[in-house]
């Protein structure tokens, strides 16, 4: 195969594009780099539909593996030179090694049967980097995925992936609007719960379901009235010092733990 040597090749400009989140919700692509990210997404399954590799700056025998493992699989493969990886990395010393990958995700309606295990739904949620952090959290505690509500940010985003740590391409991951999500909740009967500064019941005195949903809300504005009010019970993290919440990932991660503690075997 020919090396690509120029910045201007247009398979080039496209995959630079993918750091544009219009551009990745248009094409359902998104791009990922870094020897242990990409190991990740081709442990998951059918993620990635092209590797990107500048031999120049693989100084890795795991890198060198990565390509390996890709070829086998049949992974489409693009070298390029130095100059080119780098125009397109978002890294201080790239590794030599990104892809190109599928976005997965559904969309909810009233037709969803109800999700079985631990999922946490989050409304608004804007930073990239809290919702990696959030599945990451997710994975760890062993739920099974993840609801976005109206105008999130992109699960897709570099800053999501990396916080993450691969478990972007574990959890399942769905999209809907407010009111799909409140119907869809009505309609089945799901157990949801809030969480709110305001409210009375402590979050370690509360017993959660085994199939159930922890709502969070957004960073600014928390949990809107209307969401509040489809849950079987609003709980609250105590705060004993000046601060007056928490960071919305720290305290999903605080809740799902209690859930995932309560329901230990």
């Amino acid at each position: 195969m020919d090396m690509i040597n120029s910045t201007s090749n247009p398979q080039i400009k496209l995959i630079r594009k993918l750091k544009d989140r219009k551009y990745r919700a248009e094409s359902n692509f998104f791009f990922l780099e870094g020897v242990r990210i990409v190991i990740e997404a081709l442990n998951a399954g059918e993620w990635i539909t092209q590797l990107i590799v500048s031999r120049d700056l693989i100084g890795s025998a795991k890198a060198v593996e990565v390509v390996e493992e890709a070829e086998c699989k049949g992974v489409a493969i693009m070298e390029v030179s130095k100059e080119v990886f780098e125009s397109i990395s978002g890294k201080d010393g790239p590794q030599g090694v990104a892809a190109v990958a599928q976005q997965k995700w559904t969309e909810l309606d009233l037709n969803t049967p109800p999700l079985p295990g631990i999922w946490i739904a989050l409304y608004q949620i804007a930073d990239p980097g809290n919702l990696g952090t959030i599945l990451r959290t997710l994975d760890g505690m062993g739920g099974e995925g993840v609801i976005l509500l109206d105008h999130c940010t992109d699960p897709f985003d570099p800053s999501a992936i990396r916080a993450s740590m691969g478990s972007v391409f574990s959890k399942k991951i769905i999209k809907s609007t407010s009111q799909t999500f409140m119907d869809w909740v009505k309609k089945n009967n799901i157990l949801v719960t809030g969480t709110a500064d305001s409210a009375k019941t402590d979050y370690r005195q509360y017993q959660y379901p085994k199939n159930g949903i922890l709502l969070m809300g957004s960073e600014r504005e928390g949990l809107p009235e209307a969401l509040a009010a489809i849950c079987n019970d609003v709980v609250s993290i105590p705060m004993a010092g000046n601060a007056d919440s928490l960071n919305l990932a720290v305290a999903s991660s605080i809740v799902l733990y209690e859930i995932a503690w309560q329901h230990k075997e």
